[in-house]
Formats: structure tokens, sequence, C-alpha cells
């Protein structure tokens, strides 16, 4: 192997683990942790390095690998949205994230407590389970949005756990409305993918209700999701506006059509878009719950 193919093989394994997507991790973890311990230390720093990169090659690597079929039919694959990893490198992919992967859960464990070691056990596990052959959730309708949604969710609970930080109800509700918010992306998401998944013989949320029930759902969903921070407490609040964006965002594709569900892309993009613009406006509510 000549080091061009090295490094061009690295740059796909890399590429596999979405690097847009990352913060989509690693935010939540490292907010929990730092808004539960008002400290920075090894652990945060260790921690959200994890959910930063290896457990986004964990989660998505594994999925390019074992879609690899499917997705040669997907025309949003090759890009940001999803590698097209070639064959060969498909074992190293799986080892590259294994080899990512212990070191740093091999310390998660360490310093946590049963409870944490718990929920670390339910988010590896839900990152395998959606992809990997045998479990293949991805592929069990609405099974599939409520694990993607803990690919998201339990970072933050992980984070919170190892601070072993109290349970109220403002943060009942917010991890709540964070779920409902993760099931909306993915069945949202899963929309634009129909035809693709429908001629590979792949089940999801949207091929078994249809596109516009899975549009009007997701829309709900983070309906919900706002509504339900207008129930704790300040700064709580004002997070309820974050749902906004994405709601408008969908809303144009109320009585989207299966025939038409492709077009759903356009929103998709702007969709990740969006992650950004939310996460930075979830900051400066995180900066004022932390001055309050």
């Amino acid at each position: 192997m000549t080091s061009t193919t090295l490094g061009s093989d690295v740059r796909q394994i890399v590429l596999s683990s979405r690097p847009i997507s990352w913060i989509n991790t690693a935010f939540p973890f490292a907010a929990a942790y730092l808004l539960a311990t008002r400290e920075i230390d090894l652990t945060l720093v260790l921690g959200t390095l994890y959910f930063l990169v290896p457990y986004n090659l964990a989660m998505y690597g594994i999925n390019d690998v074992f879609d690899y079929a499917s997705d040669l039919a997907n025309p949003r694959k090759g890009g940001i949205e999803g590698a097209l990893l070639s064959p060969r490198i498909h074992r190293a992919t799986l080892w590259a994230a294994a080899v990512t992967n212990v070191p740093f859960l091999v310390y998660l464990f360490a310093v946590g407590n049963p409870a944490s070691w718990i929920w670390l056990i339910v988010s590896v596990f839900a990152v395998i389970a959606y992809s990997a052959p045998g479990l293949r959730f991805k592929e069990r309708p609405f099974l599939d949005s409520t694990t993607s949604s803990l690919h998201f969710v339990t970072p933050a609970i992980v984070g919170l756990a190892i601070a072993e930080a109290s349970v109220t109800p403002t943060l009942v509700i917010v991890l709540v409305g964070f779920f409902l918010w993760g099931m909306a992306a993915h069945a949202f998401g899963a929309v634009q993918d129909i035809a693709p998944d429908r001629e590979a013989g792949i089940g999801s949320i949207a091929t078994v209700i249809g596109a516009r029930s899975t549009v009007r759902l997701a829309i709900v969903l983070w309906s919900l999701a706002g509504i339900a921070m207008l129930f704790t407490s300040w700064p709580g609040p004002l997070a309820a506006v974050l749902a906004v964006p994405y709601i408008v965002n969908a809303a144009p594709w109320w009585s989207v059509t299966d025939e038409t569900s492709a077009g759903t892309n356009r929103a998709w993009r702007r969709f990740i878009a969006l992650n950004y613009i939310a996460g930075f406006l979830a900051t400066m509510i995180l900066i004022l719950a932390w001055v309050s």
C-alpha cells in the first residue's frame, strides 16, 4: 500500500464519522457535565473528545460498512451526508472504531459510577445496534427513530451521571424535550430516503407510514419539544424558540408525497445548518444559566 493510498483510506474513514455532525454528540456531554460540575477537568476534556470523534466513528462507520450495498443506490451518499467506503477498507473502518473507542471507554468507566456505567452501556449499545447485522434497529420502524435519538441524548445523560447531578423536574423535562427533538430529526431525515430504502428492502419509520405522515409527525415532535421547554425553570423557557426554525424548515413539506419525498433533501441540508445556529443559541442560554 502506497502512502497516497493510505492517506486516501484514512480520509475516507474520517469522512465516514461525519465530521460535520461531530458537535451534535460532543456538545451535549460537555454542556451537561460542565453545568453539573462547574469545572474544567480531565474528564470533561476526554469525555468531550470521545463523543466528538471516536463515538461518531463507531456510530457512522459501522453504518457505512453494513449499509454499503444500499448506499450505492442512494444519490445522497458519497459526501457530507454519508461516505461510500470502498469494501477493501470496511474491516479497517471497524478496527479503527474499536481501537479509538476502547481507551476512552476504559477511562469513562474508571471515573464513573454504576449509573454512568449503565448509561454508557446503553449509549454504546444503541450505536452498535442501529446498524450491526442481527440487530439492525435502523430497519425497525419507530425503534429506528428512538435509537437514533438515544445517540444524542445519552452523551448528555452520561455526563450528568458521571458528575452525579441532582435529578430535578427541569432536568427531566430538558432531556425529554431533547429526546423528542432527536426523534423528530431522525424521522424527518428518513423521508428523503424512502425511494432508495424501499428499493433496497430497508424498512424505516418513513417507509411504513409514508412521507406525509412522517413529516407531520416530525413537526408535532419538534412542537412538543419546544412546548416542553416552557415548563422548565429560567432560563430554560428561552430554549422553546429553538424548535421554531426546525418547524418552519419542515412545514413546506406538510403535504409531501412518497413520489416527491426526495425533494426534502433540500430541507435536510438546511437542517444541518440549523443545528449550528441552534447550538450557538443554546450555548448563549447555557451561559445565562451559568451566571444566573
